[in-house]
């Protein structure tokens, strides 16, 4: 028997997914809320829509605390799951729509307004009124926006909201969004792994890391903040050999023509006038670090620290 129950019985771990966060976002806002898989993105948005209840500290949204699921705040926010589905699968998204309109209860007219607003932009025309399982992956996404947009949200949680999408979709769906905001003034609070919808979308970035505030500020202030990097961009009238690349910096590319180093920005003139000297250089450009780049290189050394 105790062989038995050392198959079934389970080792209970506790892990703090969010820690010490502290922030504020105004009214009118796109912000992006950026970290690595497991960073505690998503159950930071689940506790600013309470779904999720803190064991310690306290939130606000709109005045409310979200635990508390008061049914004046549920009606003033909205969260959007790029891999969470709130239409019913075998029926046209329109009824859906039609079962969400008394839940929120929106006047008929302001509905009828609504719905033709979201449903043009996002051009969806010909497709409310069919079967969601047979719409495509970009189509049923836009008809979930449609869905959680109806009762006019002032504050949108969008967790990867263009997973999985083409760029066609996606860069529709961002469109959409740019232009929603404007017309409601709402506030949109963005997690996103495509760095496109953030530089798009976001005037302000939070970057959270093992449930903890790494940094809080626009795009341009992350990049100089973590961007200690520049690229120098070499043009060759012959071929280099890597080997006599190496020394002036990371390889980033090497081919007959030229070659991109990863160089210390502080270093920048020195490799620059070193490589002049010692190679066929007839061009060179010296160029930032993309912030896509730099991103990726937190996250990547996120991930390096934690499997350690």
């Amino acid at each position: 028997m105790g062989a038995v129950k050392g198959l079934f019985s389970r080792e209970i771990v506790e892990v703090h997914a969010v820690q010490d966060i502290s922030l504020s976002i105004e009214k009118g806002e796109l912000v992006g809320f950026l970290g690595p898989n497991g960073a505690g993105k998503t159950t930071t948005l689940k506790m600013l829509t309470g779904i999720l209840h803190p064991t310690s500290g306290e939130a606000q949204v709109l005045g409310y605390r979200p635990f508390d699921r008061n049914a004046s705040m549920l009606r003033r926010i909205s969260l959007v799951m790029g891999n969470k589905m709130q239409l019913w699968w075998d029926l046209p998204a329109w009824d859906s729509f039609i079962v969400l309109k008394e839940l929120y209860e929106v006047e008929d007219e302001k509905f009828r307004r609504r719905v033709e607003f979201l449903v043009e932009q996002l051009q969806l025309t010909d497709k409310i009124h069919t079967q969601v399982r047979k719409l495509s992956l970009g189509e049923r996404m836009k008809c979930e926006l449609v869905a959680a947009l109806l009762h006019s949200p002032e504050v949108i949680f969008l967790d990867e909201p263009t997973l999985g999408l083409d760029v066609v979709s996606q860069k529709r769906i961002r469109e959409f969004l740019l232009t929603l905001q404007k017309e409601d003034d709402s506030t949109l609070i963005l997690t996103s792994h495509y760095m496109q919808d953030v530089q798009e979308l976001c005037n302000r970035v939070i970057v959270i890391d093992q449930g903890r505030l790494i940094f809080e500020g626009t795009l341009k202030a992350l990049a100089r903040q973590f961007g200690d990097r520049r690229m120098l961009r070499l043009t060759f009238d012959r071929a280099v050999e890597v080997a006599d690349l190496a020394d002036l910096g990371e390889v980033l590319e090497n081919s007959d023509a030229g070659a991109v180093l990863g160089i210390p920005r502080e270093k920048t003139a020195q490799v620059t006038a070193a490589a002049l000297k010692a190679l066929p250089v007839i061009d060179v450009g010296i160029e930032e670090v993309s912030v896509e780049e730099i991103v990726r290189t937190l996250f990547s050394q996120s991930s390096k620290t934690n499997a350690s």
